[in-house]
């Protein structure tokens, strides 16, 4: 099984489509101060989430804004599992995750892909914060990643299996019923 492709250290961006063609999403990734800085604009929620990364695709910060030039959210983690809003306050109910799901965004899947680089046939499971980016509300789940082959992810969640194919970054491509890569 080989790895993914490094991205450019220049950047890379990559957009997706809602499935029905009415909205649209913009992601940057970008190489600064020694770590990944994604940032999305997803079209259908009016939302912008950025999320800081390790060198080894591990979270470290999470920010998302609505309609308030400051973030309506700004979690952290202290990269051991222990995670926080960044007034401080701690927030033992996150503890563990060591990812974010966004159901508003195909970016998701890239940073569990990227940091355990599942071989085929080798399932991973992440526990994971869903983030409700209307609502603002966090909860915890488990997603099972699995590599059917070079190209195809498998993501279980709550019994739902969804099955798509990425490009050589390990980024999804079209998730059926969802989004289309443009």
């Amino acid at each position: 099984m080989s790895a993914f492709t490094p991205f450019p250290a220049d950047g890379f961006t990559a957009r997706w489509d809602t499935w029905d063609g009415d909205h649209s999403e913009e992601l940057t990734l970008r190489w600064e101060n020694e770590a990944w800085t994604a940032s999305g604009v997803v079209g259908r929620e009016h939302v912008q989430y950025v999320v800081r990364l390790s060198p080894l695709w591990e979270v470290r910060q999470f920010l998302l804004f609505r309609d308030l030039e400051e973030p309506d959210l700004w979690l952290g983690t202290d990269g051991q599992g222990r995670w926080g809003e960044m007034n401080g306050a701690h927030r033992p109910d996150l503890d563990g995750c060591t990812d974010l799901a966004l159901n508003c965004t195909p970016f998701d899947h890239l940073v569990p892909a990227r940091r355990h680089q599942p071989a085929v046939d080798a399932p991973s499971i992440v526990q994971v914060i869903e983030v409700d980016t209307e609502t603002l509300g966090l909860t915890t789940g488990f997603r099972r990643y699995e590599r059917l082959n070079e190209s195809t992810l498998s993501v279980e969640h709550l019994g739902s299996v969804t099955t798509f194919s990425v490009d050589s970054f390990g980024l999804p491509l079209d998730i059926e019923g969802k989004f289309r890569r443009r």
